[in-house]
């Protein structure tokens, strides 16, 4: 065995070790699939925090010569497979970290040449007759042990766009780089000596340029997860288990920590998860691992309606994004859906494949997200709390002149790229208006199933201000009246879904008529006696 190639398993002894472990070992299942065909070669992105190095050390452990591990997964999922034991441990495999080669180089931009040798140097010691001190090119080299003995292997890159990414390396070493990932993956030769490749990082393949080399892979990625959906961080159900078995309410850490949706699966940001099974407190845990200074460069760019869009998911509402644009290249971003494209490969926005739409994912984000566009100093931003505030105090304070009132001049001047047209422009700017709410609020629940219908908005405080913000249930009319928003209300019961909840309530009724461009409000205390 050997630090590079064909390694052991105790990278990943690691992860069974510890406190919390969920099996994930159905990712080996259909790697087995796909071993020796053309979609073995396999891309799969995702953001800081979800898993990647575990996987890719799951891999490793499974499929490594240099490992013995039938008694480590015998109890795991994917030892009831028809295809365990064929794969068990009977592959050479290369096996990279190249955020540990950048970290350990000397010269950052000979970084090649540094995971040349170190692998190269192992191989010979593996395969001395086949390599002299002569080959000193690594796909050379896989390609000449195939030819000898028949072997092909298992390449497995974690971190693979840290290169990429990182503005450390010149681009003569990202040339460098480039390069060699052509030379291991890409013509016929590689198919050859190539039985699985899989590379895990946080942006997908540039889609131009040099990288487009690499073309024949199968990207997996935050905006199309496909079959792998449910390996890349904790689905509901797994949660679900981990919250009664930790004693922890499953709401709550829904609110927080879920939000990403990948397919049929409501994804969870595993670290997070763990976080709060192991330490018993709700709060960001992003920060401890990531810092929000990457995305605020982005948000600060000047594209036309990207502050307006920030704005509008903060308050919960969701966006139109078009990721086709985005070339995944941090270098060459030329629009606000470049932007929101790069934030969800980034993991600090949610995308909703049918929908085509983008939106802060859940609590945990909203307040990253917020402290990076607060460090910016926007003065729109500044300016636009104070609006929403003022709108907060006048609903609170049961004022419905006063809310029409500043709901229309948060429309007329804050987002004037919303054009009213129907109940769901309404919506749009009633989100981004009561903006200031989130700090007391949870995530307002748009057309939440009621007693006989959908509430419009429903806004329910955090625990620790329960006592001091009632609960509000906001229904909109388009070209009608606010008399009709609160009946609708209360004939249909949308008090009966938050009935549990101890605290005032508050029915709120919004109307916007089109002819005189007017807004109308009316606000009623519910009492539990009704």
């Amino acid at each position: 065995m050997g630090r590079f190639v064909n390694p052991d398993n105790s990278a990943f002894q690691v992860a069974l070790n510890s406190k919390i472990y969920i099996d994930k070992t159905g990712l080996i299942e259909y790697t087995n699939s796909v071993l020796d065909t053309s979609d073995a070669l396999i891309c799969n992105s995702r953001p800081r925090r979800f898993g990647k190095s575990y996987a890719a050390n799951m891999l490793a452990a499974y499929y490594s010569k240099g490992a013995d591990s039938k008694e480590m997964f015998s109890e795991l999922e994917i030892s009831k497979d028809e295809d365990f034991r064929k794969h068990l441990n009977k592959y050479d495999v290369i096996h990279m970290d190249i955020q540990w080669f950048l970290a350990n180089c000397k010269d950052v931009n000979h970084i090649v040449e540094f995971i040349t040798k170190n692998i190269l140097d192992e191989l010979k010691e593996i395969y001395p007759e086949i390599l002299s001190d002569e080959v000193s090119y690594l796909p050379d080299a896989l390609s000449r042990i195939k030819d000898k003995t028949g072997q092909k292997f298992i390449v497995i890159i974690d971190e693979w766009d840290v290169l990429i990414r990182d503005a450390v390396i010149n681009r003569q070493g990202q040339g460098e780089y480039i390069t060699f990932l052509r030379g291991m993956f890409k013509g016929t030769e590689p198919t050859k000596y190539i039985q699985l490749a899989y590379l895990t990082g946080i942006l997908p393949i540039k889609k131009e340029k040099t990288q487009s080399a690499l073309n024949n892979f199968d990207e997996f990625t935050m905006l199309s997860a496909s079959k792998l959906a449910p390996y890349i961080g904790f689905t509901e159900d797994e949660v679900k288990k981990l919250a009664k078995e930790y004693h922890q309410d499953f709401d709550e850490v829904k609110r927080w920590y879920d939000g990403y949706l990948l397919k049929d699966y409501q994804v969870y940001n595993p670290r997070a998860v763990v976080s709060v099974m192991m330490r018993d407190e709700f709060k960001s845990y992003w920060s401890e691992t990531a810092s929000y200074d990457v995305v605020v460069p982005l948000i600060n760019m000047n594209f036309d309606g990207l502050k307006t869009a920030i704005i509008e998911m903060l308050s919960g509402a969701e966006v139109k994004v078009n990721t086709a644009t985005f070339q995944n290249d941090v270098e060459d971003i030329k629009s606000k859906d470049d932007v929101l494209t790069y934030m969800i490969h980034l993991g600090y926005l949610g995308y909703n494949e049918k929908k085509k739409t983008a939106f802060v994912p859940n609590e945990e984000i909203r307040q990253e997200l917020t402290t990076a566009v607060e460090s910016t100093h926007w003065n729109e931003m500044l300016l636009f709390q104070q609006e929403s505030e003022q709108l907060l105090d006048a609903t609170l304070d049961m004022d419905g002149k006063e809310v029409a009132k500043q709901i229309e001049k948060i429309h007329n001047e804050y987002v004037s790229v919303i054009q009213y047209n129907n109940e769901n422009s309404l919506s749009s700017v009633l989100a981004i208006a009561y903006l200031s709410a989130m700090q007391y609020y949870f995530k307002p629940i748009r057309e939440l199933p009621t007693g006989r219908g959908f509430a419009d908005f429903v806004f329910v405080p955090k625990p620790e201000y329960k006592a001091d913000y009632p609960a509000l249930i906001v229904e909109l009319k388009w070209n009608q009246n606010v008399s009709t928003a609160l009946n609708q209300v209360k004939d249909k019961k949308y008090v009966s879904s938050i009935l549990n909840y101890t605290g005032d309530i508050l029915l709120v009724g919004i109307n916007y008529d089109k002819s005189s461009k007017k807004h109308d409000c009316l606000i009623e205390s519910y009492s539990k006696q009704d």
